[in-house]
């Protein structure tokens, strides 16, 4: 159904809009430390949003054209809203533990959820940069929040520097779009290409694109900023930037391949395997040598960024579908995974060195297995969730006949698996070092759902699946 002007399509977005300034009214005049209740009240607008988004109507075209909601964009802003509330549950306990507890941080998280959201449900260029300048001005401001800390200001510089480069390059692209088509619709951006009048300005405006949505996702050769700023940002805002932002960046980058230019797959497809083969390459040999266990996880998401790509080359409805599972499965792993490095601490103090880990199966048992079996996930061992994200986007990409990419990814995920091994034998075979200060029950408690459903992901995969393929449907469906 198609609507000049429907609210209650966008009701998720409007709603955590409205509550972003409430809650900043209510931490600006309450007096006394408001952190802790501003961030649970970020929670729940969190979870009242995905409500919002699951009961919505789907199929509706509002604002001009600009904003879709469909069963794509519903599973994009499920998988974001539950990053968001995971990450901020994790980091309230440990702002305080480091003494920068201020209830903006919660604040910001919003805002930059509320732009992911838009960027889920962009089908217009400018709603496009809208969303997407939203969460990166606010990622900008909570990488250097720890502003006493050098390392954390020099991470918010550098994200700040080349995060402007990219947005650089997505407005040219942009530019040479609006010139060469018209509009800035995608509906009018693919009337034209499938008119057959898109000239070599298209192609050009295409890939100025893509080379800004890589650098959002760290995707190579674009990833330089990660591990800088993944080690050196507060371990929350890390944790929020290695889910949800790539959760965001890569749904937009199928809406913007899969719709305006699908018609042009033929020739971004081999842009998008280049990428995708030098992401996984570089995310499976650099991270070997780090001893930081941020910066290992920083090459990890540009591995992991690698295989979600696999799906959109693929270019078709199989291959978006196993993207879609693929990322839902790395936001269980990857959240399960920080919720240990943010229990990484001795005495109060917060340790980030792989060799911390040294003994953790004789000093905490229960958070040794947990990380071990988030490790061989990402490795890809069966019968885990990750083996499972991986097996649907190599099976597309095989049945697409991109056999040397599917290669290419059983060969990364071998390497890769050198990096998360070493991790489990560092726990279960190496000496304690002193015991870790034992993490708080919100922590835990994400530790264990995240792990139950890395774990018994086999015994019950239909809902995740069947989302999944609805989405990836939707997403090949014109709105009517």
């Amino acid at each position: 159904m198609t609507s000049a002007l429907n609210l209650g399509a966008a009701l998720p977005e409007i709603f955590l809009a409205v509550a972003g300034m409430a809650l900043l009214m209510y931490g600006v005049f309450r007096k006394g430390d408001t952190t802790t209740s501003v961030g649970w009240m970020t929670v729940i607008a969190f979870i009242v949003a995905a409500i919002f988004v699951v009961t919505g109507e789907t199929n509706q075209l509002v604002f001009g054209g600009s904003f879709i909601t469909d069963s794509f964009s519903a599973f994009a802003k499920v998988l974001i809203l539950a990053g968001g509330a995971f990450t901020l549950i994790m980091a309230l306990q440990w702002l305080k533990a480091e003494k920068i507890a201020r209830f903006e941080f919660c604040i910001i998280m919003l805002f930059a959820t509320t732009g992911m959201l838009m960027m889920a449900s962009a089908n217009d260029l400018i709603s496009f940069y809208l969303g997407l300048e939203l969460q990166s001005l606010s990622a900008y401001v909570i990488a250097a929040f720890n502003r006493d800390n050098l390392r954390s200001t020099e991470a918010g510089l550098k994200y700040f520097v080349l995060g402007a480069v990219a947005s650089g390059l997505l407005l040219y692209g942009m530019s040479m779009l609006y010139g060469f088509t018209g509009t800035t619709t995608f509906a009018g951006i693919a009337e034209v290409i499938g008119a057959g009048h898109a000239g070599t300005g298209v192609l050009v405006g295409l890939v100025f694109i893509l080379a800004g949505l890589s650098f959002k996702v760290s995707a190579a050769p674009f990833h330089m900023w990660t591990p800088d700023v993944y080690e050196g940002a507060p371990t929350p805002v890390t944790a929020f930037f290695a889910i949800a932002p790539k959760v965001a960046a890569l749904a937009l980058m199928a809406r913007v391949l899969m719709g305006p230019f699908y018609e042009m797959a033929d020739q971004w497809q081999q842009v998008v395997w280049l990428v995708a083969a030098l992401s996984m390459f570089i995310g499976g040999f650099a991270a070997i040598t780090q001893t930081n266990i941020k910066r290992l996880m920083a090459y990890s998401s540009i591995g992991h960024v690698g295989y979600a790509l696999i799906g959109l080359a693929v270019a078709d409805e199989q291959g978006v579908r196993g993207m879609l599972i693929y990322l839902a499965i790395y936001l269980f792993m990857n959240v399960g995974t920080f919720a240990v490095i943010l229990s990484m601490r001795f005495k109060g103090r917060a340790t980030e060195q792989i060799s911390d880990l040294s003994g953790l199966s004789k000093t905490h048992p229960v958070m040794a297995l947990w990380l071990a079996i988030f490790m061989f996930s990402m490795a890809g061992i069966p019968p885990l969730a990750g083996f499972f994200g991986k097996l649907y986007v190599f099976l597309a990409a095989v049945q697409a006949e991109l056999y040397g990419l599917a290669v290419i990814g059983v060969l990364t995920s071998v390497v890769a698996a050198f990096y998360y091994l070493r991790i489990i034998k560092v726990m279960y075979f190496d000496e304690p070092v002193e015991a870790f200060d034992r993490p708080s029950r919100a922590t835990s408690a994400i530790l264990g759902i995240c792990g139950l459903f890395v774990t018994l992901f086999i015994v019950y995969p239909a809902p995740i699946l069947a989302a999944a393929s609805a989405a990836a449907a939707s997403l090949f469906q014109m709105p009517g």
